[in-house]
């Protein structure tokens, strides 16, 4: 259905009960096709369980607004005002709106003001986790370790805010969608132009201000609540480390690199942000592990762009999941999920076998002179996944979908911020030994020759030509690793990515991003087998995938693998 200015009304409704659902409206950078899933799985599970399906979304290409995925559709934009015509036409049970990201969200105290029953999360619950006032005081209650930040509504307050808690610092609106206008800034009058340029600060606009914990491990856990129980779904470890967004960064399910007791901290403190928030539904947080501690950055009350790759990876649909409790069930009476233990979080990391790995697709191909260099303000467009026993070969997998194949053959250049020189030698002796030629800059190379690693200097850009920027646009460089540290190495290496992105070149920008490049490079060598992801999860030790209906199991399916198999 389309609203119009005319006499006529061609709306119709049931007996049945009916549960309105809040889409993702258009697609675009900080919120696309992954919270589009989640509304097209609520439509489903909805209608499973007896209820009419109301779709409202304003997209017409996209899933959620297919004719048969809801039982009725209207394309209005998801402002008050229409999507109150709606709810005053169906007299809904229930709105959901935490599974379309931020549009729908931002509706929900008015939704609730007007008469609308919100199902799952309260809106004052949602508020309280994106109200950064509001926020730190909990964490503080609940003794959850943050960096340490501020609010500031003036440019005075901002400077002070940045004196007290120290350069780096990471600046932003508050409430914003896709990290927009989200930058980190190393001195006051870096600071001074951003209050200028992005933002206009005010009593009404308060800007936020948070200590960067450059070169920390950021963490992604997404989690469903019904209440009572809490059943983690997913923790995520990214590859890129804290500072890029975590809708550009490529991520691993299960960790490769943090231990369980760390792992064992963020469930629990997981557990404690739901039942202290009430949460009912999705959940997603995420954490930034540096010097063996651990910081809670933020938690939003709602589905997350990770929910369809943790649904993939581990076989539990996580969105269906949460429309079924946010219906009013326990997860404690939905079968199939993994057996709860007796004591400690509720999660299935343990039963993994395979590993996942998250890539985004990032659009610079086709704006060239652009920084490929990724930042807290997002800027991609899609995203694929890769998945193997291996993790070499999964990372490999996903680097091929996202259109940056790793090369098996020829030239690597390198260059390394100074706290990364040490580090890099074990990779690039790795590279050598098996049959890269190493290009690097005088410092660089200098320290591979005195590791005994053959490699060959380049001229920097600027230094004049020919120099690496020039053999890159001339195609003779396979692979490019440069990562920046501090503010002049962000800007040093500028000319080098933005070449490697115009050839089309993958560019590795951090120290984790390259150990899990040489092993994909090494799977490359060996040659890996593409399988099917429902053989994955029909491993007999693993969960099972599929839903059919509530009174069946959540999760069906029988062993197709051998189970001999490794």
């Amino acid at each position: 259905f389309y609203s119009t200015y005319e006499d006529e009304d061609e709306g119709f409704t049931s007996d049945k009960p009916r549960i309105v659902i809040l889409g993702s409206g258009p697609n675009r950078i900080g919120q696309g096709i992954e919270f589009d899933y989640c509304c097209v799985h609520a439509a489903l599970a909805v209608r499973e369980a007896g209820y009419d399906a109301i779709m409202v979304n304003c997209n017409p290409e996209t899933v959620s607004t297919d004719y048969d995925i809801s039982t009725r559709l209207y394309f209005e934009p998801l402002t008050f005002e229409d999507v109150m015509n709606v709810l005053d036409r169906e007299e809904p049970e229930g709105v959901i709106v935490a599974l379309g990201g931020q549009t729908p969200l931002k509706l929900a105290k008015s939704l609730e003001a007007a008469g609308a029953q919100i199902l799952g999360t309260s809106p004052d619950s949602i508020d309280a986790a994106e109200d950064r006032g509001r926020f730190t005081d909990l964490l503080a209650e609940l003794d959850i370790a943050q960096p340490n930040g501020g609010i500031a509504i003036s440019k005075e307050q901002a400077l002070a805010v940045a004196a007290r808690v120290g350069y780096p610092v990471l600046v932003r609106p508050s409430y914003v969608l896709g990290g927009r206008a989200m930058e980190i800034v190393y001195t006051d009058e870096m600071l001074a132009d951003y209050l200028v340029r992005a933002v206009k600060v005010s009593p009404d606009h308060p800007v936020l201000i948070d200590r960067f914990l450059e070169g920390a491990i950021e963490v992604d856990v997404d989690a469903i609540s019904d209440g009572t129980d809490i059943y983690i779904g997913g923790i995520m470890e990214h590859i890129e480390e804290a500072g890029a967004h975590s809708g550009d960064s490529a991520c691993v399910l299960p960790p490769f690199s943090i231990g369980p007791n760390k792992l064992r901290l963020m469930a629990e403190a997981a557990e404690k942000l739901s039942r202290a928030l009430g949460v009912v539904g999705l959940m997603n947080i995420q954490f930034a592990v540096k010097d063996e501690e651990i910081y809670c950055i933020e938690v939003n009350p709602r589905a997350s762009r990770t929910v369809p790759f943790v649904g993939k990876v581990t076989g539990v649909p996580l969105a269906r999941v949460a429309v079924r409790v946010m219906l009013g069930e326990k997860l404690a009476g939905i079968k199939g999920l993994p057996p709860k233990p007796e004591s400690g979080p509720w999660w299935p990391l343990d039963r993994l076998r395979h590993s996942g790995v998250k890539e985004a697709v990032l659009p610079f191909a086709r704006f060239p002179g652009v920084d490929t260099l990724l930042g807290p303000e997002m800027r991609s467009t899609g995203e694929v996944m890769g998945i193997d026993y291996d993790l070499g070969a999964a990372f490999a997998k996903s680097q091929s979908g996202a259109g940056s194949a790793l090369p098996d053959k020829g030239s690597v250049f390198i260059s390394v911020a100074d706290r990364d020189k040490r580090a890099v030698v074990f990779a690039a002796k790795r590279l050598a030994e098996l049959g890269f030629d190493l290009l690097a800059t005088d410092g660089t190379c200098r320290l591979l020759g005195r590791a005994g690693i053959k490699c060959t200097e380049v001229r920097k850009h600027s230094e004049g030509s020919p120099n690496i920027v020039d053999q890159i646009m001339a195609n003779e460089v396979d692979l490019v690793i440069n990562t920046p540290f501090g503010k002049g190495a962000r800007s040093d290496g500028y000319y080098i990515r933005t070449a490697a992105a115009a050839r089309g070149v993958p560019c590795i920008t951090t120290l984790a991003g390259l150990q899990a490049a040489v092993q994909g490079i090494e799977s490359l060598r060996q040659g890996f087998e593409v399988t099917a992801i429902q053989d994955y999860l029909a491993d007999p030790a693993m969960v099972f995938s599929s839903v059919s209906t509530p009174d069946e199991p959540l999760l069906s399916g029988s062993p197709t693998t051998d189970p001999e198999q490794p």
